[in-house]
């Protein structure tokens, strides 16, 4: 019943967590396309109000006029819309989510036994959860103390772009090489997530406070706040497709069981961001179909990285001849991934088998060879080792012939 419990409690973690995502992301894209998308308005009495654009919209059988002011509107409404409780929901059912299901046993999920650097490699549980806190944390630092030294007045965005887009690359090398493959996916994408929601909350909210503020107390607001939340939010724009392609790889391992899984990443994260940008320009009128078309080039391009490499027919005939047999290849899943790879899991904190994959007779085990030798061959696993399966089954298994 414990079991039952904690699992249908992350269900539902999950769900919210998806739920506050969509609400925020949504709001987010909504408000870029407005932006991006508010034309002069023609009516003279608008103008000397101070609206600086306007958007009219048909949606749900109404009609809409947006307007946008660039300094005080005449009266300040009392219920203004505020956005943030949205992003603060995501960010704190996300990091909910990491606790359960990473940082509770980072043994398995955490440490990357197979990692290039030998301290890595050899990292306690307990080292584990204080490292990744500690990543998504300098992230966060990096990222804004980079926002404040290189574009503090908000004039050189494009220098800065390029930084953060450095920084991203560096962020997928080295989440790699401290924790294992799909913990690294998500903490790459959770560096991301973090700066999203701590725009929000240390910029974003506070600028626009005091600019209420200034407003209902009959001063000029400060110039700057305005053009620093503008300036956090198209980062949050930028950031939304690769956090959301991060937040789901943990589904598919031929991403971060690669051995040049930054290589992947880096790939995904930049062509989520041209992608993003062939819609802000063209809620501006802009029609550029470069980006869209380089990103789905970066696309295809990890899809020849991530390609499993063709053997010659020869070696396949020479495969199919002196590989194991199918009982060997049984006897190792039963001994070494049944355990949490069954309808009913005999591991401790497993009460249905990870990802829906059991492997209970050979038929459910021949369906899924592709995947079972991916994440053998790449040491990813049994998580952890934990059935402690040998080089020379793992060997079994790479020699697996159709």
């Amino acid at each position: 019943m414990q079991a039952y419990l904690i699992e249908f409690g992350n269900f539902m973690l999950r769900w919210l967590h998806v739920i506050a995502a969509i609400a925020w992301i949504g709001e987010s894209i909504y408000f870029v396309m407005l932006d991006n998308g508010l034309k002069t308005p023609k009516d003279e009495s608008c103008r000397k109000k101070g609206v600086f654009g306007e958007m009219w919209a048909v949606h749900g059988g109404g009609f809409y006029h947006n307007q946008k002011y660039a300094t005080s509107p005449e009266k300040l409404p009392e219920d203004l819309h505020w956005s943030f409780w949205k992003s603060y929901t995501t960010w704190l059912s996300g990091f909910a989510l990491f606790i359960i299901l990473y940082m509770v046993n980072p043994g398995f999920y955490l440490v990357n036994s197979n990692s290039n650097w030998e301290w890595a490699a050899n990292l306690a549980g307990w080292q584990a959860n204080i490292l990744a806190l500690a990543f998504l944390l300098l992230g966060w630092i990096v990222y804004n103390e980079m926002c404040k030294r290189i574009s503090p007045n908000m004039e050189r965005d494009g220098l800065l772009s390029i930084g953060v887009a450095i920084m991203m690359i560096v962020v997928a090398y080295l989440s790699t090489q401290m924790f294992s493959g799909r913990a690294a996916f998500l903490l790459t994408g959770a560096v991301m997530a973090t700066a999203m929601s701590a725009n929000v909350f240390f910029w974003i909210i506070p600028g626009q406070r005091r600019m209420v503020k200034a407003m209902k107390a009959g001063e000029t607001p400060n110039p700057i706040d305005g053009k620093r939340g503008k300036q956090r939010s198209v980062h949050n724009t930028y950031f939304t497709l690769p956090v959301v392609l991060l937040m789901i790889s943990n589904h598919y391992s031929f991403t971060y069981s690669h051995e040049h899984a930054w290589v992947l990443m880096t790939l995904f994260i930049f062509a989520g961001a041209l992608i993003r940008q062939y819609f802000v320009l063209m809620h501006q009128g802009k029609i550029q179909p470069a980006y869209p078309v380089v990103g789905v080039v970066l696309i295809l391009v990890a899809f020849w990285v991530a390609m499993p490499a063709n053997k010659s027919s020869s070696n396949e005939a020479e495969a199919a001849e002196n590989g194991p047999d199918i009982s060997e290849i049984k006897t190792v899943i039963e001994q070494r991934c049944v355990a949490c790879h069954s309808q009913s899991p005999t591991q401790p904190g497993f009460s249905a088998p990870p990802a829906g994959f059991a492997y209970d007779d050979l038929e459910q085990i021949i369906e899924q060879q592709d995947s079972i030798k991916k994440v053998v061959a790449s040491n990813y696993m049994p998580l952890g080792n934990m059935t402690e399966m040998t080089d020379e089954e793992r060997a079994v298994i790479q020699a697996w012939s159709d």
